[in-house]
């Protein structure tokens, strides 16, 4: 992990596209702006960790694809 500092108004830049601002800092909270390209997901990591359960829950059980979309076999 890459550990930096950065004041109020200070950014660092992931690849060439995305740019991360501190906006401000109050006490233990941290205020960030994110900007980046449209087709970047951005989720707080609590939401993308949620996202990904409900995904896995709507594929459980769907064994056989192939029978469910009735394919013919290879």
């Amino acid at each position: 992990m890459l550990v930096l500092t950065r004041k109020p108004g200070e950014a660092l830049m992931i690849g060439d596209d995305i740019e991360i601002t501190i906006v401000s800092v109050s006490g233990d909270q941290v205020k960030i702006g994110i900007d980046a390209p449209k087709h970047v997901d951005i989720h707080r990591k609590e939401i993308y960790l949620q996202i990904g359960d409900e995904n896995k829950s709507a594929s459980a059980g769907i064994e056989n694809l192939a029978g469910l979309l009735k394919l013919p076999p290879k």
